[in-house]
């Protein structure tokens, strides 16, 4: 690292990348906050807001600077490939909004250049790192649920209006929200998927993809498990409020997303037989439901982090009015941020590495494969998880 003590972490887009600037400047281990973004006005407001001085609009500049020992990239999905490769040739640790990038070569192009450096990679998945994550991992830990029998994802959002850039993506390919939670519970990756589009992009919605389709909804297969993964997913011409979670099924107990997804969730435990059934008439064994408010957990966090896993307020550094942030992503940004820095600091692979990023984004690559090609099986790569 450079300098005497600390990371020194630089914000690259400012759009999303906003929502994580008071974590970092929180951050026991982080020395020297930087922010990055091509739109002046933008980089300006937020910088004067939380009173960083160290401010770029061309990235490249940035990466030259041996100040700066790692990067946060939260740019436009189509460019993740290219920043995260230049950042780690430039021999700076890198972490990554999701995806991680849009092609299987790209995803391979990150784990080599990863590996090449010698620096830490993390894609930044937030559904693993959110409070309902960390119930539904702490029920199945404690064996409340059972063997794992089945699990469905879902992501369902309406980009009408969005910058150009999303116009016609494929919904598949941003499919890690709604897949990674079954692959961190359960350790594995996917073997092989189906997948289907349904309906048809009308033709000022198609943008630079090649995607017809507004919604897509896959079959994938599990490397050593019987679990098979239900996934679906849809951007546009879907008449539905914004939702991004998922369901767990076990032999014991399940847990189920609350529908306006922001409520409960639907906790499901199987009751034992009921002996006085009569031979005749069997109705199976029942299920109590009860709705449970996923508790916050922060005994992993440095106590400067803990407040943001909640709605939070920043008092502007140049003087403006106070500001109720939201704490996104089911409080799910200090821990990622955590994890990164807690990485760079112990030279050890964060949780979310190049290889595991890569095993957690090529399936939805594969699953469009598949749509495009009309439900055909496609086997999903593995990555290498060498190191230097």
């Amino acid at each position: 690292m450079s300098g005497t003590s600390g990371v020194s972490v630089a914000v690259v887009g400012l759009g999303f990348g906003e929502d994580f600037l008071p974590v970092y400047l929180a951050h026991p281990d982080v020395r020297e906050v930087a922010v990055v973004d091509t739109d002046e006005r933008r980089l300006a407001a937020v910088g004067d807001r939380y009173g960083i001085v160290s401010r770029f609009t061309d990235y490249a500049e940035m990466l030259a600077d041996d100040r700066w020992d790692a990067v946060h990239v939260l740019v436009p999905v189509p460019l993740h490939a290219d920043f995260a490769v230049a950042a780690l040739e430039a021999g700076k640790h890198c972490a990554c909004a999701v995806p991680m990038a849009l092609e299987l070569d790209d995803l391979q192009r990150v784990v080599d250049a990863e590996r090449a450096s010698g620096k830490r990679y993390m894609m930044m998945e937030t559904t693993v790192y959110g409070r309902e994550y960390r119930y539904v991992r702490s029920r199945l830990e404690a064996g409340l649920l059972g063997t794992l029998t089945a699990y469905r994802g879902f992501h369902h959002q309406n980009l009408d209006g969005y910058p150009e850039y999303w116009r016609g993506y494929p919904p598949m390919k941003y499919a890690t929200h709604a897949l990674c939670p079954l692959l961190g519970l359960t350790g594995t990756t996917i073997e092989s998927v189906v997948a289907f589009g349904s309906g048809r992009l009308t033709q000022e919605r198609r943008g630079r993809f090649d995607n017809p389709f507004p919604a897509e909804k896959g079959l994938f297969t599990l490397r050593g498990s019987d679990v098979v993964a239900e996934v679906e997913m849809s951007f546009f011409q879907v008449a539905r409020p914004y939702i991004e979670g998922y369901d767990v099924h076990g032999d014991l107990g399940s847990v189920e997303w609350p529908a306006d997804h922001v409520g409960p969730l639907v906790v499901h435990d199987l009751q034992p037989l009921e002996e006085h059934l009569p031979a005749t008439g069997l109705r199976g064994r029942k299920s109590v439901t009860r709705l449970v408010e996923a508790p916050d957990d922060v005994s992993d966090l440095p106590p400067e982090l803990a407040p943001y896993v909640t709605d939070f307020e920043v008092h502007p550094a140049d003087g403006g009015p106070v500001l109720l942030r939201r704490a996104e992503h089911g409080g799910s940004h200090p821990h990622l941020v955590h994890e990164f820095v807690s990485a760079v600091v112990q030279g050890r692979p964060a949780a979310i590495d190049a290889p595991t990023a890569a095993a957690w984004t090529a399936p939805g690559i594969c699953a469009h494969e598949s749509a495009l090609a009309g439900g055909v099986r496609v086997e999903v790569p593995q990555f290498s998880a060498g190191r230097s």
